[in-house]
């Protein structure tokens, strides 16, 4: 049961009666700048990404890849240790995140300058021999990174499968472009033929890394020979 306070009911009146509205009074601040847009945050993470990639790859270069900490990456960077780990798991990962924009690079210029009309022996030797040239510019790099990247699990070594994968469907076009010109069987798979492409490559890369060759050699003979024994089964 409720209480009745006497008086209640005439306050409750009054208090329904409607009231004119009422203009909020002035209130004297200083202007609030706009939110940051999220285009803005993007670049700002962007610029962060490029500068831990840029401060790991000199470290790399400078004391090489088991010479260099993350921290240290951290410091050139002038970014926190936590904030490397927000671009990459670990030094593996870094590992990946370096070699990641350097291989697309390569791949983009070796794709752009694509001898369109030679037989595709001589299109895949192109496309390998600018990989195999940007591996030299930092062989020792290349060697950590060519050991590192079949275990690589973290999110560049994820990006880097990414690469991978589309690597091999660019150069399934090439088989599918051979096909069209006559040059390769009608009924192989390009894309099957693209992983056995894509595997002879890598074990010419590992046979660089084993120190069975230098890495010339290691294109020519023993990735060009591979490749035209391959192709003596793909040939139309």
């Amino acid at each position: 049961m409720s209480k009745v306070i006497p008086g209640a009911t005439k306050r409750r009146k009054r208090a329904a009666a409607p009231r004119a509205p009422v203009a909020p009074a002035p209130v004297a601040s200083a202007p609030i700048a706009p939110a940051p847009e999220r285009g803005g945050r993007a670049q700002q993470k962007l610029d962060t990404r490029r500068r831990i990639r840029d401060a790991a790859w000199a470290l790399f270069t400078e004391l090489g890849y088991d010479g260099t900490t993350t921290k240290a990456v951290a410091e050139r960077a002038e970014v926190a240790t936590g904030t490397v780990f927000v671009h990459a798991r670990d030094k593996p990962d870094l590992l990946m995140m370096v070699m990641h924009d350097r291989l697309a690079a390569a791949v983009d210029a070796a794709f752009e300058a694509l001898p369109r009309k030679e037989p595709l022996l001589a299109q895949l030797l192109h496309v390998f021999q600018r990989l195999f040239a940007m591996y030299g510019e930092q062989p020792l790099v290349s060697q950590a990174f060519v050991k590192a990247f079949p275990a690589a699990s973290g999110p560049n070594g994820e990006r880097l499968n990414a690469l991978t994968f589309a690597f091999l469907h660019r150069v399934a076009g090439l088989v599918r472009d051979a096909q069209a010109r006559g040059e390769v069987a009608g009924d192989i798979d390009p894309l099957a033929a693209a992983h056995n492409v894509f595997a002879l490559y890598f074990a010419a890369l590992l046979s660089w890394l084993s120190g069975f060759v230098t890495l010339g050699a290691a294109l020519d003979p023993v990735l060009k020979s591979s490749l035209a024994l391959q192709f003596r089964g793909l040939r139309a």
